[in-house]
């Protein structure tokens, strides 16, 4: 399997994806991030993972779905029906999936989910990626 640093820029602290379980290439991925008390915004009055950074890392895994080695960089463009249902914590895996949608003319639309345990957490009906060509 093609490792996550050979085709997302993205580096700690900004990567959201930790290891990648199954990928159907352009169609589906699945992915998790471990969640750690050390993650850079946990702070003394926030002891949840802000969804905010959970959707960023469900974008980072539908680029991957879309994207190979070198080929440019993902952008998150747009989202549509978040439903943020629960939180995650330091200690928990949060599970990723990005279903693409459709793939057109370097836009990406596709639908993600993220779970603790068996609990979805937020669901997202849209995300919209464009990838933008490497021009090395």
């Amino acid at each position: 399997m093609t490792k996550i640093s050979n085709v997302l820029p993205h580096r700690y602290p900004f990567l959201f994806v930790d290891q990648i379980l199954e990928i159907e290439q352009n169609k589906w991925v699945k992915g998790y991030k471990n969640i750690t008390i050390n993650e850079w915004f946990f702070y003394e009055n926030n002891n949840s993972v802000p969804s905010t950074l959970i959707i960023e890392g469900l974008a980072q895994l539908g680029a991957f779905a879309t994207m190979s080695d070198n080929n440019g960089i993902g952008l998150l463009s747009a989202l549509k029906g978040i439903e943020v249902l629960g939180q995650a914590y330091p200690g928990d895996r949060l599970d990723l999936y990005y279903k693409v949608l459709k793939n057109k003319r370097g836009f990406i639309i596709g639908e993600g989910v993220a779970t603790v345990g068996n609990k979805v957490i937020i669901r997202a009906d849209e995300i919209m990626i464009y990838l933008q060509a490497n021009t090395e």
